[in-house]
């Protein structure tokens, strides 16, 4: 069996909710970006969400409105 990038996270096992705050704000996402931080995989994981378009949650220590803005940088310089 082939490891993924899901794997070797950091966030495996940790509660969901964590990493899905009821308020996007940079306090209440502040506990899933800590975990985010010290992950091997946090470009990986970011990267999927980016080409997912995942529309909520923490992933790769972004937010999605972070995601969002993200995107669209990378829209204006390609």
């Amino acid at each position: 069996m082939s490891s993924t990038w899901r794997d070797q996270a950091r966030c495996r096992g940790v509660d969901p909710q964590v990493f899905h705050p009821a308020e996007e704000d940079d306090v209440a996402a502040a506990q899933a970006k800590a975990i985010c931080d010290v992950c091997p995989v946090i470009e990986s994981c970011l990267e999927y969400a980016v080409s997912t378009r995942e529309k909520d949650g923490v992933w790769g220590g972004m937010t999605a409105r972070e995601r969002r803005r993200l995107v669209r940088q990378r829209r204006r310089t390609a």
